[in-house]
């Protein structure tokens, strides 16, 4: 049915689906936080584990729909690329939300955000390891590491957990000269500003429930469109899938991301990208599973090419995170500007592989 799509009609699909993911991803952002402060969840892990998997419900949807149609490339393609560019994400609420302020990350610097951040990476080496492993390496639909990915995942939230509420460092981690407001007040805010506005619980359900519909419709019609787009342009579905499809998931991160940095909650800015991308490989588990075929095996050069450039550009924001760098260069800190070279870099070196 897509391979009848002309490129036109695929192109306003491919747009019309990324506005609609952008839309409901602010609502399901806010009704999200206020969500999780009534039901009391908080900064609990099952808050944690709830907000993961509701921020990435555009790539959940694209992953399953690519799994589902056995278009493996472009299910690892987003996932991987799409760590990549939600952390370029950072880059862009360094330049655009703090402005000549400060930096992001001087702003932001938390021992729990350089934890948050480890546990990216830590992740990201298992996805390393398990693309060598053999590919007929199958039991019940699943593969060890894939399983280990799950496991590493949830104890990287019950790390970072335990690290938000006491950490056995002067005020918790908490950097000198950084965030004046507390961790978590964006979400404070957004809560008060939907008891003053009359929005009962039922109601936020509602919009909640309504948002991920569409986020869910909008995100099986990107990777519906994406193929049609990718066989147009030429592109193949893991350089396409880690680049425009990436992009056009991201917004709803861009999106929260400004809104907290405007409402002074820095942290939570960082925090949302660094566990998001630490949430995304485990959708590896959700396309073995729907697949039935051992995903991470699959993986091309290009795709570990991904993953490398990935934990690179975390790693930059960790050093930035502990060094603090304060100098500005087109208004961005010097860890964005490094991060935003290496990602150019490497986005046009996936076209020699």
């Amino acid at each position: 049915m897509t391979a009848m799509l002309s490129f036109p009609v695929a192109l306003a699909v491919f747009a019309v689906s990324a506005a609609a993911v952008w839309i409901a991803g602010v609502y399901l952002s806010y009704s999200t936080d206020v969500l999780t402060r009534r039901l009391g969840f908080g900064e609990a892990l099952g808050g944690l584990i709830f907000l993961a998997i509701v921020t990435n419900l555009p790539e959940i949807a694209i992953t399953a729909s690519a799994a589902l149609h056995h278009d493996l490339g472009l299910a690892i393609g987003n996932i991987l690329g799409g760590i990549a560019i939600q952390t370029v994400v950072l880059v862009i609420l360094d330049a655009f939300g703090l402005g000549k302020a400060d930096p992001l990350t001087y702003r932001a610097a938390s021992l729990v955000l350089v934890v948050e951040g480890l546990m990216v990476v830590a992740v990201l080496v298992v996805v390393l390891i398990g693309t060598q492993m053999p590919g007929n390496f199958v039991i019940w639909r699943m593969t060890p590491p894939v399983i280990l990915i799950g496991i590493l995942w949830l104890g990287s939230l019950w790390l970072v957990n335990k690290a938000r509420r006491n950490l056995p460092w002067h005020n918790s981690g908490a950097a000198p000269g950084g965030q004046r407001l507390p961790r978590g007040t964006a979400k404070q805010r957004r809560e008060e500003y939907a008891r003053s506005h009359g929005y009962g619980l039922v109601r936020v359900i509602t919009i909640f429930t309504l948002a991920s519909l569409v986020t869910l419709a909008a995100g099986v019609s990107l990777e519906a469109s994406s193929e049609v787009l990718a066989a147009h342009l030429g592109m193949r579905g893991v350089v396409f899938g880690a680049t425009v499809l990436a992009a056009a998931t991201a917004l709803p991160e861009l999106s929260t991301g400004l809104a907290s940095i405007k409402l002074g909650d820095y942290q939570l800015a960082v925090s949302d990208i660094f566990g998001g991308n630490a949430f995304l490989p485990v959708l590896f588990l959700m396309a073995t599973l729907l697949s039935g075929e051992a995903v991470l095996p699959a993986a091309q050069k290009t795709d570990i090419y991904l993953t490398a450039l990935g934990i690179l550009l975390t790693v930059v924001y960790i050093l930035g995170l502990i060094f603090r760098p304060r100098r500005q260069i087109a208004r961005m800190g010097l860890d964005s500007l490094l991060v935003l070279i290496l990602y150019t870099i490497g986005i046009a070196g996936l076209a020699f592989i």
